[in-house]
């Protein structure tokens, strides 16, 4: 590239920037024209300045008093841009993108990067992606989002999960959680209940989500604060199973959801299923024959009952060490209550250890220790109803999956804050959940795609990553255009680059 003075036959000289990098001449830019020699050689000086400045290779006299001011007007924007090349790129390979509609992506990834009320939401957009969105303009969405989206969205995850599973989903597994809100009264879904997570005093719902093999999420429903967990599983596998138009089901769920009435609905709707099974609560018959089976560690049984399910009843050494913890551990508490003489009539009941109190006379508490002891009988041993026709070491390995379930909660709780919820209208409380699934589906194709390129970077390590890349949007001071660079600086920066070609 080189500057030209191309003389015209009027003797006006046009001061030109050439370019022959293709091997032919390229006119790329007019500088001007004159016709007086210290205008011409003003122009020309311009022409060369303009090739330094070309395509936004800025060269700046580090020496000059103007440099600083100069860099502060040509730089226009310095945001994170590491969460959308990484998870972004991410989000739109599920196919989620096909819900046309930049917020919701925003508001996913900066659920996985910044999680945070819906105020510090905005704030955290502004601060870090340049993105200037109000608060009511998001509350406003959250409306569209039930009323438009819900299903939509859970459809391209079930799409998205099919595909990875090899085209088929015949095993899910079911569990419930609860989620409070930080408000003082009750209404139609938010309820005082039991509450897994301690707040009792909190008004909270109930959240059903159901997942595939792996742990990828398929679909979710919330219910009632104080609706028994067990009432929750049938209608998410119905509506699940016929919107789909699956056949063949198989249901696994731990022994929170097991009751009589779900093993009849479940046998009645033609449903395969895998239930954490209550062994102590069998008939004494049942109990007898469980405690004669003398198992080793990692053996296993199977005990037929009359209604034509299996019985598996599986042993470890290590859950029994576990379990002999546990118990010495709530003994020595309850020693300790036991001996501040507070206890009272209404402290004897079946609810934990407790269990292992008795009265006295009349009024005096002691602790039943040789029903302790009896209850040592049962350690190690963990129990599996089922009616499939699986053979008793893939009913066990199937059910060891439902941890993953566990995992989901876990995350959408801690990683992505779904809790607690400060959302009043229902409708609002659903698009919030249903942001949190979405944000939950990507971190798990993220957490798959980081397995299958075999690296020892987590999901966590690869967000923290991403959120220390930066972009920079400056303007050229000459001609006025906008350019973007990426800053890759450090080495773990450009790995990730490499590792999801970005």
């Amino acid at each position: 590239m080189f500057v030209r003075k191309k003389k015209n036959k009027s003797g006006i000289v046009s001061i030109q920037v050439v370019d022959k990098s293709s091997g032919k001449y390229k006119m790329v830019k007019t500088i001007g024209s004159s016709s007086v020699p210290a205008e011409i050689g003003m122009l020309y000086n311009q022409g060369l300045d303009y090739i330094k400045h070309y395509q936004g290779q800025q060269t700046f006299d580090f020496f000059t008093q103007d440099f600083n001011q100069t860099i502060k007007q040509s730089i226009q924007k310095i945001y994170i841009d590491g969460i959308h090349l990484l998870l972004g790129k991410i989000y739109k390979e599920i196919g989620f993108d096909e819900v046309c509609d930049d917020l919701l992506k925003q508001l996913v990834l900066v659920r996985l990067s910044h999680p945070a009320s819906k105020l510090r939401t905005t704030h955290y957009l502004q601060r870090y992606f340049s993105v200037n969105i109000n608060e009511d303009r998001i509350y406003r969405y959250l409306d569209k989002i039930y009323s438009s989206y819900k299903e939509t969205l859970q459809q391209i995850s079930y799409n998205h999960t099919k595909r990875i599973l090899g085209g088929v989903v015949s095993v899910v597994f079911y569990d419930v959680t609860t989620i409070y809100f930080q408000i003082d009264d009750e209404d139609e879904v938010r309820k005082r209940g039991f509450s897994k997570e301690g707040k009792h005093q909190n008004p909270q719902i109930v959240l059903g989500l159901l997942v595939g093999l792996e742990g990828y999420p398929l679909a979710y429903e919330i219910h009632e604060g104080n609706k028994f967990e067990g009432h929750t599983m049938l209608p998410i596998i119905d509506e699940f199973k016929t919107k789909y138009e699956l056949n063949k089901l198989v249901v696994i769920a731990d022994s929170g959801l097991l009751s009589s009435s779900n093993v009849k609905d479940l046998q009645e709707k033609g449903y395969e299923f895998i239930l954490g099974a209550r062994i102590k609560n069998e008939s004494s018959s049942v109990k007898h024959e469980i405690l004669s089976l003398k198992l080793n560690d990692k053996t296993s049984a199977v005990i037929k009952k009359e209604d034509g399910t299996r019985l598996i009843v599986g042993y470890t050494d290590r859950r029994a060490k576990k379990d002999k913890h546990n118990r010495d551990r709530g003994l020595m508490k309850l020693e300790q209550k036991v001996k501040t003489g507070k206890m009272t009539k209404s402290s004897i009941n079946n609810r934990g250890y407790n269990k292992y109190l008795k009265l006295e006379g009349e009024i005096n508490i002691t602790i039943d220790h040789e029903r302790f002891a009896e209850d040592a009988a049962w350690d190690g041993l963990k129990g599996y109803l089922t009616n499939t026709t699986l053979s008793k070491d893939d009913i066990i390995s199937n059910y060891g999956q439902l941890w993953k379930i566990e995992k989901a909660f876990r995350v959408s709780k801690h990683d992505l804050k779904i809790r607690p919820i400060y959302h009043r209208l229902q409708k609002r409380i659903e698009a919030h959940i249903t942001i949190n699934f979405v944000a939950y589906k990507v971190y798990k194709e993220l957490e798959r795609q980081l397995k299958l390129k075999n690296t020892k970077i987590s999901c966590e390590q690869a967000i923290e990553i991403a959120k220390s890349i930066y972009a920079i949007e400056f303007t050229d001071p000459n001609n006025g255009d906008t350019y973007k660079e990426t800053l890759l600086l450090s080495e773990e920066q450009n790995q990730l680059a490499k590792l999801f070609e970005f």
